[in-house]
Parts: C-alpha cells; sequence; structure tokens
C-alpha cells in the first residue's frame, strides 16, 4: 500500500513539474506526458512505477474521451455525414493499409508482417485530434468535423482487424477469416442495438428522474455509471470499449442534459487522457533509439506523408475544395493509439518481429509528437499545400491569448459579430462604453480588424476563451448569435464564473426562451417577436393611430414578454402614477435575521409559491436566480418578484 502511495505522488508530482513547464514553453500538454512516461518507465534509470494500473486509468481515459466526442454527434450530424464518414472513412483505412503495407513488402517485410504494419499506421489518434482542435477552437469547423468523424470511423474498423490480426498469424483458411469476420460484424451491430437504441428509451427517462433530485453528486455518478456500463456492454461482445462510450455519448447528445454531461466528465476525461500519454511513454526504450532512429524516422514520414496525401486525395475526390482536403489530411496523418493496440496482439501472437515492433512503435510515437504541431499550423500548411497563399500577418485573424483579458475593464462582451452583434457594438460605440466581440468567421474577424475595431477570433463557448476577453471584469454579456447549443454553454460558463453578471441573449422565436432563462439568461430577445411588433408599429401609425397610444401598445406588449421590464422596486407612489400601486407584479427584497423562519432551510422547503425568487444578497454578494437547494443564512435578502398578495404571503413564511 505504501509502495502504491509513493508511486502515485510521484506520478502526480512529475507530471505537475513537466506540464508546468511544457505550458510555459507554449509546448502542448500531450507531449509533457509523454516525458514523464518516459522517466517514471521501465527502460530509463531513476524511478519507477507499475505500469499496469496505469494502463487501466489510460484506457477509461480513452472511453470518456470517446462519450465526450459522441456528445457532440447527435444522430442528425451523422446522418448529414453518412456518405462522407462511411465513404470516405472506409477508403482511407483500407488504401491506407494496401499502400503502406505494399511498401513495408517492398522493404522486405513477410506478406503477414507488412499487412499488420499498414493495419496499425492506418489508425489515427482521436485523443491527440479532439484535444488540439478542442484547444484551438476548431473542432465545429468543416475540417475538424470531418476528421474527428472518420477518426472515431478508423477507432470502429480497429475492430475487424483485431479479429483478422490472429487469423493472420495461423494457418487458417480464406473460409475462418470470413467466418470470425462475419461473427465481428454481427457483434458490432448488436451493440449498436444494445447502446444506441435501448439507450433512447432509458436514458432521458433516467436522467429526468436523477436531475429531480437536485444533487450534483447523484448526476455525476449517474453519468460515470451510464458511461461505462456501455463501455462494458462493448467489451462484453469482444469490442472496443471506446466504441460503446461513443454511442451512448451520441445518444445523450441529443437530450438537454448533454452540456452539464459534459462539464461533469470533462476533469475525469482530461486527467486519464493525460495517463494514457503517460503510459505510451512508459513504451519508449530510449536504449534502442541510437539502433533504430533513422528507421523510425523513416516511418514516421512514411506514415505521415502517406496518409496526408491519401486522405487529401479521398476528400478531394469526394467534391470537397482544395484546402478541406489537405486541412482534413494533416489531422489525420498522425498514428493512432488503436495502432498500439494492434501491434501488441501482433507481437504477442508472433505475427511480428520483436525488432520490427519496435520500430513501428517508434515511428507512431514519433508522428504522435509530430501531431501537435501539424494540427496547429494545419491552415499554414495546407494553404502551400493546395496552392493558395497564406495569410499574410496583417490579414490572419486576430487570435485570442491569456494576456488579452489584461486590456479590459468594465466592458461588454459580444458573442458573435454578425448583422446584430455589429449594430449592438455601434451603440456601444456611441455611448462610448468599450465592448469585445468574438466570432469564428475569420475574413470578418479580418476586415473589422484591420477598420479597428475591437473583434477576436474566438469560440465564445468555450471558457478559456471568456476568459481571455476578461469576463471576470465585465458589465454584460451578449449573445447574438442564433446558435442554441452555443448561448447554453456561454450561460453555463459565465453562471459559473460570474453568477450576478447579466447576459442578454438573442434567440430566434419564443420556442426557447424558457430553456434559455432556466440555464441562467437575465433577459431573451425573440427576434421574431421584435420584428413583429415593429411592423405592426408602423402598420399603426400609418393607419393613423395616435403615436402615443402605439407606444403604449408597444410598452404593454414587452412588459408581458420581457421579465426585465416587468421587475422593478416600487416608491412611494410608484414607477407609473397612473397605476394604482397595488396593481402588477413588482419586486421585493425580504431581509431575514436570526429570528427568521427561513435560516438554516432551502429556499425550496420556505413554500414561496406564486413567487419567482430573482437574487439573493449574501455579505454584498448578489447572486442571480440562486437554485432551490440554496440553504439561507441571517444576513440573507431574498429578492422576490411576484404581485402583492403573493408577495405578502411569501414574506410571511420566510419571518
Amino acid at each position: 500500500m505504501d509502495q502504491f502511495f509513493v508511486e502515485t505522488l510521484l506520478l502526480l508530482g512529475t507530471a505537475v513539474v513537466v506540464v508546468v513547464v511544457f505550458q510555459r514553453l507554449s509546448i502542448p500538454s500531450s507531449l509533457a506526458y509523454l516525458l514523464a512516461g518516459v522517466v517514471l518507465g521501465p527502460h530509463t534509470a531513476g524511478p519507477v512505477i507499475d505500469p499496469a494500473p496505469l494502463r487501466m486509468l489510460a484506457e477509461f481515459g480513452i472511453v470518456f474521451l470517446l462519450f465526450t466526442t459522441g456528445l457532440n454527434f447527435s444522430l442528425p450530424q451523422i446522418y448529414s455525414l453518412r456518405h462522407l464518414v462511411l465513404g470516405l472513412g472506409t477508403a482511407q483505412v483500407l488504401l491506407t493499409t494496401l499502400v503502406i503495407g505494399f511498401i513495408a513488402w517492398l522493404a522486405g517485410l513477410p506478406a503477414v508482417a507488412a499487412v499488420i504494419v499498414g493495419a496499425v499506421f492506418a489508425q489515427s489518434s482521436t485523443t491527440v485530434i479532439v484535444k488540439q482542435l478542442t484547444e484551438q477552437g476548431e473542432e465545429n469547423s468543416r475540417h475538424g468535423r470531418l476528421g474527428t468523424a472518420m477518426s472515431v470511423f478508423q477507432d470502429v474498423t480497429a475492430v475487424p482487424f483485431v479479429v483478422i490480426i490472429p487469423v493472420l498469424g495461423t494457418a487458417l483458411g480464406a473460409a475462418a477469416l470470413a467466418g470470425a469476420l462475419g461473427l465481428t460484424l454481427a457483434k458490432a451491430a448488436a451493440a449498436l442495438l444494445l447502446v444506441f437504441f435501448g439507450g433512447r428509451w432509458l436514458l432521458r427517462p433516467l436522467f429526468h428522474l436523477v436531475s429531480a433530485q437536485r444533487s450534483a453528486e447523484l448526476f455525476t455518478l449517474t453519468v460515470l455509471l451510464v458511461s461505462l456500463v456501455a463501455a462494458w456492454i462493448t467489451r462484453s461482445l469482444d469490442m472496443s470499449m471506446a466504441f460503446g462510450a461513443f454511442l451512448a455519448g451520441m445518444v445523450l447528445g441529443e437530450t438537454e442534459f448533454r452540456h452539464q454531461v459534459e462539464s461533469v466528465i470533462r476533469p475525469f476525461r482530461d486527467v486519464l487522457i493525460g495517463l494514457f500519454f503517460v503510459g505510451i511513454g512508459m513504451l519508449i526504450e530510449p536504449a534502442r533509439l541510437p539502433a533504430l532512429w533513422h528507421w523510425a524516422l523513416l516511418g514516421a514520414a512514411v506514415l505521415l506523408s502517406a496518409k496526408a496525401l491519401l486522405v487529401a486525395w479521398i476528400v478531394r475526390r469526394a467534391g470537397l475544395d482544395a484546402l478541406t482536403a489537405w486541412r482534413t489530411g494533416l489531422l489525420l496523418a498522425v498514428g493512432g493509439e488503436f495502432g498500439f493496440v494492434l501491434l501488441a496482439i501482433a507481437l504477442g501472437d508472433g505475427s511480428i518481429d520483436p525488432a520490427v515492433g519496435q520500430v513501428v512503435l517508434t515511428s507512431v510515437l514519433f508522428s504522435m509528437i509530430a501531431a501537435p504541431f501539424l494540427i496547429r499550423y494545419n491552415h499554414a500548411l495546407a494553404s502551400r499545400l493546395a496552392g493558395a497563399a497564406p495569410p499574410k500577418p496583417d490579414e490572419a485573424p486576430l487570435h485570442i491569448d491569456a494576456r488579452t483579458a489584461d486590456g479590459f475593464r468594465e466592458h461588454v462582451i459580444i458573442c458573435g459579430f454578425g448583422r446584430i452583434g455589429q449594430g449592438v457594438a455601434h451603440f456601444l460605440d456611441e455611448e462610448r462604453i468599450p465592448f469585445v466581440a468574438l466570432d469564428l468567421d475569420p475574413a470578418r474577424v479580418r476586415e473589422a480588424h484591420l477598420a479597428g475595431e475591437p473583434v477576436y477570433y474566438g469560440d465564445s463557448a468555450e471558457g478559456d476563451i471568456l476568459d481571455a476577453v476578461g469576463v471576470e471584469r465585465a458589465r454584460l454579456v451578449v449573445v447574438s448569435h442564433e446558435d442554441l447549443a452555443a448561448a447554453l454553454k456561454v450561460l453555463h460558463h459565465v453562471r459559473r464564473r460570474r453568477p450576478e453578471l447579466p447576459v442578454m441573449v438573442r434567440t430566434r422565436d419564443e420556442s426557447h426562451v424558457d430553456e434559455l432563462r432556466a440555464a441562467g439568461a437575465t433577459e431573451v430577445v425573440p427576434e421574431t417577436l421584435e420584428a413583429g411588433m415593429m411592423i405592426a408599429s408602423h402598420a399603426l401609425l400609418l393607419l393613423a393611430v395616435p403615436l402615443s397610444r402605439v407606444v403604449r401598445r408597444m410598452r404593454d406588449q414587452r412588459s408581458g414578454r420581457y421579465r426585465l421590464m416587468r421587475e422593478f422596486f416600487r416608491g412611494e407612489n410608484g414607477l407609473d402614477e397612473s397605476q394604482p400601486a397595488g396593481d402588477g407584479d413588482r419586486l421585493h427584497p425580504v431581509l431575514l435575521s436570526a429570528e427568521s423562519a427561513a435560516v438554516g432551510r432551502t429556499l425550496g422547503e420556505c413554500g414561496l409559491d406564486g413567487v419567482v425568487v430573482t437574487a439573493l444578497v449574501r455579505q454584498g454578494q448578489r447572486r442571480l436566480s440562486p437554485a432551490p437547494d440554496t440553504r439561507l443564512e441571517a444576513g440573507d435578502a431574498v429578492v422576490l418578484f411576484g404581485s402583492e398578495e403573493d408577495l405578502r404571503r411569501a414574506e410571511r413564511a420566510l419571518l
């Protein structure tokens, strides 16, 4: 027990030190974990930790990674990509296996070993691709989605190879091979039915039941249970655990719980993926590098160049533009973790010579070391390969970095710099209110930046991007685009960092108003409603209806729709002298003393029916829309919104 504890501390300490150094040097963290694995591995001098528990945890890291990947690939998205993903994915795996296998056979390897090398090189690292694309904010780009989908499809194709490789090492004939392959396909179909269709009937009711308990601990346990049960189902069918987790994530990606599930699973995923790279680093034998490094470099060069060329050619043949084809090719050029699995099976069965296996292993590792740089600079490299001029420094979109936030104070953050976002920015400019805008259109960002506008290229749905534009010191966040999923992510990140910060959200119509308000939006503006009211007001004016009457009708309509125009504190005479003081809903704060009945109880236990708790002020800090499980303390000020009668009843219940 003491040895395990010491090894754990050694592993964590080494990883923290190396990752901090690499991040300060702006080197990808995945390479830091690889180095930590080399240092702590059995093939180097110094401390050594037992790799067996680490490999088990690392496998769970891949499971959680594929689970979160599935959350972002709903069934309609997969269906829309079916021709590209299935056709291109199959062509890429088969062509890469055949071409690289043929090259290996020409180099003198036996036919069986050559096919195995081709199969190992055909795999790409979904771990590296997804992690690097997410860090760059390109996971939702065209090449990012296509590359990720094809990489996930490669993980599925690794399953037939797991069956085929042991058969290749035996003297069995074609009939046995066909039978084994047919059995694998049948298992894949069974896994799809069990996880996907069964999950669609069970998961949504399950998460509704769990979320009704309002327990973050229970929600986290349920997410872990669902992902691991799905992985166990496919594992019990002798298939990849990651495949089952991906299917479960895809099912949950169609539910309203997607963002919370992703937020819960992310810490587990990131830590375990780091351990996965540490385990990969332990496989490196530095003592062998002097004798085989040149062969390993040659193998890595063949892997990267052949896959990039083949993928770009396949994607181009599918009708996509040359730039997207090359960017996708560069993403998929990297070797993959499932290649290590196939190589381990081949080494265990004696299908490939151990010396050749070490060269192949090192070649894949070299490609994975080069991969973050290929992916990071995929646009510039693809521009040259496609024959297009790379963006000039003064034409490139301005990207966010960690130092950007230092220049912002008391500003407005505009998420989306389209037509509406630019309109908001113009009004803020007129009032001399500082703002910063985020957008994912490089051309728009470049044009706005050249015009002197504080517009940056970045995905506002990412918490790191919001931090970079100073959300901690902002006065207001305005979500001006119409991407509902991205708006919900923005609300999640803002509410986690700044619960009191007001957030305005634009939506296309009224169908998502309640959902956005429940997620923490201070105000939601339905675009179609506002357009209809503007048309109606002009129509009334053209029909000679008095201006005062038109203004009153518009005011009445808006006061019924927008909460901020209804919530107000009435003074002695009210806000509108024409309205009796007792009519209408209003805001009313209730200060709790030590003797108040509500002290020590949660908001949900106080029986505040008929009113809305809009805020809770505690020790000078204002919290918007506090949760029902918030426990009240002496000195709290509970801000209520409702009718006069309901407010009196709620105040009696609190005091």
